[in-house]
């Protein structure tokens, strides 16, 4: 069977990237490519259709109660059913909690977390009938408080519970329910802190980032896309709530960066 698959924040970054990778390593697979951006999804959509690969793009607005849902059925009538979930629309938001609003708040988890929970109950029927699979994009900032972002450490945070909940609900249905960790990854959402190589603040800012990661580098779409699609398919097909961490080894830098295991200094006296 032709792999059926439906891939959300498709229209740039790590979203696009799933779907380019997932047309030139599955020949023939449909793709129902969700996003806000109708004109940008059309341009996606005609690209993987290019590599060969079945592509409607889906305009929805994932932070509300009616869009996942939307977005789960127009993909079934499409392709008849679904395979893979790829769940990996998520926003960012620069707000310290002591000046978050409420409404901000909820934006942040409601697109962060709660798209995931509605796109795959959803999808519940089409992937317990194929023994399908979801992938939900988190990220290291889910382990690690991320100022000043408030909301985000905690929406993902949230996310990576709400996938090893349903891995173990799920499973006995055969649905595996896995996430990708990306760290630092050059995409739209982070092109302003450390994209921008015409703002010489965020050229600094990636040195500095990139010093502080063991592989010395910011990580690409295509890296996490590669992890997310191992996940998704049949080579993972004995694994479920499980985090694969891709950020080039930062993670581990974390002590370090305190001083562990520096030889302290003392006085002449």
């Amino acid at each position: 069977m032709t792999m059926r698959m439906i891939v959300t924040g498709a229209a740039g970054g790590i979203g696009r990237a799933v779907a380019t990778l997932a047309a030139q390593r599955h020949e023939g697979c449909s793709l129902a490519l969700v996003d806000r951006d109708k004109g940008v999804l059309d341009e996606v959509a005609d690209r993987v259709g290019a590599l060969g690969a079945r592509a409607v793009a889906i305009a929805a607005d994932l932070a509300t109660v009616d869009g996942p849902a939307d977005a789960v059925r127009a993909a079934e009538q499409a392709f008849g059913g679904v395979d893979a979930l790829v769940s990996n629309a998520g926003i960012g938001g620069l707000a310290a909690l002591k000046d978050i609003a409420a409404e901000d708040w909820d934006r942040v988890f409601a697109v962060n977390a709660r798209a995931t929970l509605l796109l795959a109950q959803a999808a519940y029927g089409s992937l317990a009938a194929v023994g399908g699979s979801i992938v939900a994009t988190t990220s290291v900032s889910a382990r690690f408080p991320t100022p000043p972002m408030g909301a985000y450490s905690p929406a993902k945070a949230a996310l990576l519970m709400l996938v090893k909940q349903l891995a173990l609900e799920w499973g006995p249905a055969g649905i595996r329910v896995n996430c990708v960790a990306p760290g630092p990854t050059d995409t739209p959402l982070t092109f302003t802190a450390f994209g921008d190589q015409e703002n010489p603040k965020a050229v600094a800012n990636r040195a500095f980032r990139e010093s502080q990661i063991p592989l010395r580098k910011i990580g690409r779409p295509e890296d996490i896309a590669r992890a997310v699609l191992f996940l998704a398919g049949p080579d993972a097909s004995h694994v479920t709530g499980t985090e694969i961490t891709v950020d080039g080894g930062l993670s581990l830098a974390l002590m370090p960066a305190t001083g562990t295991g520096k030889t302290p200094r003392h006085s002449a006296d």
